[in-house]
């Protein structure tokens, strides 16, 4: 294999050569090897590296930008790419996220066996502070994000949807745990029916202090107001002292 791979920092030469085992007495004989390192610059039968497909990933997930808006951006950084390929690397990023699946639920059957089954939970989060909701299911107990979607609103039908494959993972459900939004709990309900849901103690905690702030905002400026009109305490003090306290000599060793 020879091909020329565009990188971040310009084009890369590459060139990889399998070999197959010939000698008969071997035990791998007919075995085939291959050049495992130059999936290190970039994948199969791909002419751009992984640093690319990285880019396109973190600027879709992250940065929220379009395909057409990523290509403009690897196009000024000097990567010749269209479109169509933009979204064909993005397709194959998301491929490879999904190779970390299988570990994820290595980590989720040893949860399950620890404490007889897992805890599902689901946050909404605002990465912009407006527009696009990214969802992320999570299992509470091993701390475990799990899977995410991106909405543009919150409709409980799209996260049934989304939550469905893992409705069916071999696990007990011991509860749910969300946030007060109604589209969360609806989807969290109708998916995990027998387990029992929770609202998030932080949130709940969120939500109470927000009464309670201003009130207390109040109080301690008044707190204030009050003490500062309180004469100040005179450094030294004019109580006579007690004979017997005299200070004694100090015969402690110094080591």
């Amino acid at each position: 294999m020879r091909k020329t791979v565009q990188t971040m920092d310009g084009a890369v030469f590459v060139a990889g050569k399998s070999k197959e085992c010939t000698n008969p007495s071997c035990t791998h004989f007919g075995k085939h090897y291959y050049a495992t390192g130059v999936l290190k610059y970039s994948l199969p039968y791909s002419t751009y590296g992984l640093d690319v497909l990285a880019f396109i990933g973190w600027q879709h997930e992250h940065k929220h930008q379009q395909l057409v808006e990523i290509q403009r951006s690897l196009n000024k950084r000097g990567v010749e790419i269209n479109e169509s390929n933009v979204g064909k690397l993005y397709r194959q990023f998301l491929a490879l996220l999904g190779g970390t699946m299988a570990h994820t639920q290595e980590k989720l059957a040893a949860t399950a066996i620890e404490h007889g089954g897992l805890i599902w939970a689901i946050d909404a989060l605002q990465p912009e502070g407006h527009g696009t909701l990214l969802y992320v299911l999570y299992e509470v107990l091993s701390g475990t994000a799990v899977s995410g979607i991106q909405l543009p609103q919150a409709q409980a039908q799209l996260l049934i949807e989304w939550l469905q494959p893992y409705k069916e993972f071999p696990y007990k459900v011991l509860a749910t745990l969300s946030d007060g939004e109604s589209a969360i709990i609806a989807a969290i309900n109708s998916t995990w029916t027998d387990a029992p849901h929770q609202r998030c103690q932080a949130h709940f905690l969120n939500n109470l202090s927000e009464s309670v702030l201003p009130l207390d905002t109040k109080l301690r400026q008044q707190l204030k107001a009050d003490l500062d009109g309180l004469p100040k305490i005179p450094e030294n003090s004019e109580r006579p002292q007690d004979p017997s306290s005299e200070q004694q000599p100090d015969t402690t060793p110094l080591f």
